[in-house]
């Protein structure tokens, strides 16, 4: 095994400790948070610039799900154009020195985020985007796989605008596609914080263990609504806020729509909130106050509009799939069914995090040091 030492990223503010081998050289910090640090870095003996993410995870139960949930997945989707590729994860010397997860990916250097909030992006760039990060979600949704958090800053974008998606720290497997009793072996399946709040589906907060991976489509919707409007959709402060400004756009569900929510409780609180109507969706994009400072008198294309209407669709089972939105007009430039692959759905014993039912901290840092060391 290659021998490591101490490489320093030096942010402004901090100096972060990178115990990676000596073939890297660190650049600069990328991103910061609760779950880890990202870092540019050169691969010196090829000079391909990568970004490193640093966990450390065996404080958190929660980080060490997450960590193996990650490695698991995007080892498993190696080689799809838009999701990012995992190139390796450091091997530690030891099970007793494994105190930090080294992830080394593809280097992306801006995020949709940043795209949508510094850049004047025309119609063929819309098209692009949401044309590849369906494309993606039609690889991962034939696995059978959620990744329940889409948002921009997930989604990482190069200088040719080529698009992967990245952080399946969250993802989990389409239960409801399941009936037997394995599937629901893992007591956390549905119950985890899932997605931010702005891109959550609505089945989500009204019945979160009954949703699929319709509700990645619904994030989609967002997306596309931020692009059009340089603004997220939906700025909910709480979970009642966020739940009224999608009835103030698609009016309060009725009908079926009503209907097609399982809990009774849900029901209940919906009825006591104000009603309303559903707005014409040409009329509050086209007019929608942040897009006329960016763009004026600019006409969104209608068949944006058009594709916005089956991804934004309250109930979850009249959604539009990600296979489907792929055949839409709106994408016609880049839609191309034999380079629009799929994958062997993934069986659930393959995604459990731990052998045990009911791990402890102790038990999960060995099943991460089994998945590292086995890496190929």
């Amino acid at each position: 095994m290659t021998s490591t030492k101490s490489c320093n990223a030096n942010p402004p503010i901090k100096r972060i400790e990178f115990n990676i081998s000596c073939q890297y050289r660190m650049n600069k910090v990328l991103g910061e948070g609760a779950y880890g640090v990202v870092c540019s870095a050169v691969h010196q003996p090829s000079g391909i610039l990568v970004a490193i993410k640093k966990v450390e995870p065996f404080h958190n139960q929660l980080f060490c799900k997450r960590t193996l949930r990650e490695i698991k997945l995007l080892n498993h989707f190696r080689g799809h154009s838009n999701i990012i590729g995992l190139h390796c994860v450091q091997k530690p010397s030891s099970f007793e020195t494994f105190n930090e997860v080294y992830l080394i990916e593809e280097f992306m250097p801006s995020d949709l985020h940043q795209i949508i909030h510094t850049q004047y992006l025309q119609d063929d760039h819309l098209q692009y985007f949401i044309y590849q990060i369906l494309r993606g979600l039609k690889y991962i949704h034939s696995a059978n796989v959620i990744h329940r958090d889409l948002k921009p800053s997930n989604l990482l974008i190069n200088e040719n605008c080529d698009l992967k998606i990245c952080d399946f720290g969250l993802a989990r497997v389409d239960t409801l596609k399941k009936t037997n009793d394995l599937y629901n072996k893992d007591p956390g399946i549905l119950t985890e914080y899932v997605a931010t709040r702005w891109y959550r589906a609505p089945e989500i907060m009204l019945t979160p263990s009954q949703y699929s991976t319709a509700v990645d489509i619904w994030s989609v919707g967002c997306i596309l609504a931020e692009l059009l409007i340089c603004t997220p959709l939906f700025p909910g402060r709480d979970y009642t806020s966020q739940l009224l400004l999608i009835f103030q756009l698609l009016g309060t569900p009725k009908d079926e729509d009503f209907n097609c929510i399982k809990s009774k409780r849900a029901r209940e609180y919906i009825s006591t909130l104000e009603f309303f109507y559903p707005v014409d969706f040409d009329v509050f994009f086209n007019k929608h106050y942040n897009r006329f400072k960016k763009y004026g008198n600019e006409r969104i294309n209608p068949l944006a509009i058009d594709l916005l209407k089956k991804l934004l669709v309250f109930d979850q089972n009249k959604r539009i799939t990600a296979e489907k939105a792929l055949q839409h007009p709106y994408l016609a430039m880049y839609h191309d069914p034999s380079d629009e692959p799929t994958i062997t759905p993934i069986e659930l014993e393959e995604f459990l995090i731990s052998k045990n039912e009911n791990p402890n901290l102790n038990d999960l840092k060995i099943e991460l040091f089994e998945q590292v060391m086995n890496l190929k």
